[in-house]
Order: structure tokens, then C-alpha cells, then sequence
């Protein structure tokens, strides 16, 4: 008798059961193991770094994601000898660009010294799989940042230090604390983080084209949820890779997935992955499993329930059919479960 909806209601949030999960539960970060590096505006853990002395403690980024995620605090205005108290700073437009100059005096002008202080810290930044900013910081805001000597209501610019990192680091994901507060945003910045987090594990143990196939592999349905076009051209790069050319197309395939993944997943294509995964239930399923399926992904596509009901359906079903390539996908479980993100898409 296959669970109904209200079966599966009980058990959520729920984590993969044993036989599902296979390395990728061994391989979690987190609670009890070590923790991804990740950058962050020292304000938003409850350091008194701001222009007032004050800080803009995020709850949800200190406890939730600092459960899983180990930060490396920064402050470039601190960094770079601006007090604490201090006069506030700002981006205002001229003819060369954005400035990023004092409120009081503009002839203060932060912007080199703010390029310098970001070039200086990439010894350190290199290492991390991810960088939470403090959103509408002159120094630090991702995007939408406030400029001033421009056209009324302007909010396009990119805080200096932020600037410099992302053009350091152009594959890094990199989100603001704000737009964490949206659940497609949170999922899809946790995902790339675990997803960069991955390779550098693989990187660790060895680079190989053995171990770039497989990481391509467990990846794949993942990126088809991201993107179809991608999935297309990322698998016959790899399948070009040789001993030769293998640090090359890595290269190229890492930056064109994390590329790929900064668009977040739609209802629509995870309907498409999660028909693909039923694909290999077919074996198994009776007339009501596929209904029941069928029923469960026609929902979720409606905004009805959330995508951890399909998945968790799915899960039940694999742990009465084990297949290898699903229970080694990092679909299925591509972060821990403890972070409770499908719930909420």
C-alpha cells in the first residue's frame, strides 16, 4: 500500500532514510563534523563595527546557517582605520565611476583605499565557498546600493569591497542578509555553497577525470533543475577531458555550473527532474504509485505543497527500491536537512 499525502505530512522535514543517503549523508558538513568557510560582514554576527557604534545582528545567519557554516568575519571600513563611532560613508557617481566618499567632507574619498584593503584579504578569501554582505553598504552591499550625485531614486550601485571580491572571485557565491529573508534566494545560495564546498573536497582528495565524471554525475540532476541548456553543454565538455587537459576543462566546467546555478530552479524544471527520477521507479510502480506521484507533482507545480513532499515521496519509494544512481545523487538531499530549506519552496 503505497503512503498517502497525510503519511508524508507527518514525517517532514525529513532526512533521507540510511540506505538513500549513501556517502552523500558521510560527506555532510556541519553539526558534529567540520564546517564550510564562509566570509561575512563582521556587523551581521554582532560585532559593533558600524559608522554608530552599533550592529546589525542577523539571528537566522549567527544560529541557523552558524550550525553548519564556519565564518570569517570582516570589516573593510575597519580594516582599512576608519573609527568606531565614525562619520558615515556613501557612493556617490562621477565622471570616472563610483566614489565611495565621507558624508561630511567628499573630498574624503575611500575608494582606493577600499580596492587595496579587498585586494589585500584574497589570501584568505580564496579558501572560502561562500560570502554573506551586508546589504546597502557603500562598502559592502551586493547590489542596489544607494548612489548619491545621480539620477533621484538611483539604487544601482555595488559597495567597493564587494565589487573587488566579486571580481576576484566570480565563481564565489555571494548573497546580502536581506535577500536571504526570500525562501528561493536562501535555498539557492545554501545549495551553491554546498555545491563549491563539494568541489573543493574533490579537489582535496585529487583531481582526476575519474572523480570529475563523478562529481558531474551526482551533480546532474541538480543542474537540470537549474538549467537545461547547461546540462546539455556540461556533459560533453567532461567527456572531452583527458590526463592532458584535464585542469583546463575542469576549469571550464566549474565556472560554467556555478554560472548555471545562480539562476534559481523553477517549479517547472524540478517537475521535470522529479518526473525523470520516477523514471527509474517504473520497474516497481503500481497504477496507484504513479497516480499518487503524479497527483503529488501536479500539486507542488500548482504552489500547493512544498518540493520537500515530491522528494520525500520519492525517498520512501527508493527505500523500498534502491537504485544506485539516485541514492548517489545530490538531489535528493543537497544540503542537510536540518536547514529545513525545501519546506520552503
Amino acid at each position: 500500500m503505497w503512503p498517502g499525502i497525510a503519511a508524508i505530512r507527518k514525517v517532514l522535514p525529513a532526512s533521507p532514510p540510511d540506505n538513500m543517503a549513501g556517502s552523500s549523508r558521510q560527506n555532510s558538513p556541519g553539526v558534529g563534523g567540520a564546517k564550510i568557510p564562509v566570509g561575512i560582514s563582521s556587523c551581521l554576527l554582532g560585532e559593533k563595527v558600524r559608522f554608530d557604534g552599533q550592529h546589525k545582528h542577523d539571528a537566522f545567519v549567527e544560529k541557523t546557517l552558524g550550525a553548519y557554516f564556519e565564518f570569517r568575519p570582516f570589516c573593510p571600513e575597519v580594516a582599512i582605520g576608519l573609527g568606531v563611532p565614525r562619520q558615515p560613508i556613501r557612493l556617490v557617481a562621477r565622471d570616472d565611476g563610483l566614489h565611495c566618499v565621507s558624508i561630511v567632507d567628499a573630498e574624503l574619498d575611500y575608494t582606493a583605499a577600499l580596492n587595496a584593503c579587498a585586494d589585500e584579504q584574497t589570501h584568505w578569501q580564496r579558501d572560502l565557498c561562500g560570502y554573506i554582505l551586508k546589504s546597502a553598504s557603500p562598502s559592502c552591499g551586493m547590489e542596489r546600493v544607494k548612489v548619491y550625485e545621480s539620477a533621484p531614486g538611483r539604487r544601482d550601485g555595488v559597495g567597493i569591497y564587494a565589487a573587488a571580491l566579486m571580481r576576484h572571485f566570480p565563481d564565489l557565491p555571494v548573497e546580502e542578509e536581506g535577500r536571504l529573508g526570500d525562501p528561493l534566494l536562501r535555498e539557492n545560495f545554501i545549495q551553491r555553497v554546498h555545491v563549491m564546498w563539494r568541489w573543493r573536497e574533490m579537489e582535496r582528495q585529487g583531481l582526476s577525470v575519474a572523480a570529475l565524471l563523478s562529481f558531474h554525475a551526482r551533480h546532474k540532476l541538480i543542474l537540470m533543475s537549474h538549467s537545461i541548456e547547461a546540462y546539455r553543454n556540461l556533459g560533453p565538455l567532461i567527456a572531452g577531458a583527458t590526463g592532458e587537459n584535464l585542469a583546463e576543462v575542469a576549469a571550464q566546467y566549474f565556472s560554467a555550473l556555478m554560472t548555471a546555478l545562480k539562476e534559481p530552479a523553477s517549479r517547472g524544471r524540478h517537475v521535470n527532474v522529479l518526473q525523470h527520477i520516477q523514471g527509474y521507479l517504473r520497474p516497481h510502480l503500481d497504477a496507484e504509485g504513479r497516480q499518487e506521484l503524479g497527483e503529488v507533482f501536479a500539486r507542488y507545480q500548482r504552489g500547493e505543497v512544498p518540493l520537500i513532499v515530491p522528494v520525500t515521496l520519492l525517498n520512501h519509494y527508493f527505500r523500498r527500491f534502491p537504485n544506485a544512481y539516485i541514492r548517489d545523487s545530490w538531489y535528493m538531499q543537497p544540503y542537510p536537512a536540518g536547514l529545513s530549506l525545501q519546506n520552503g519552496i
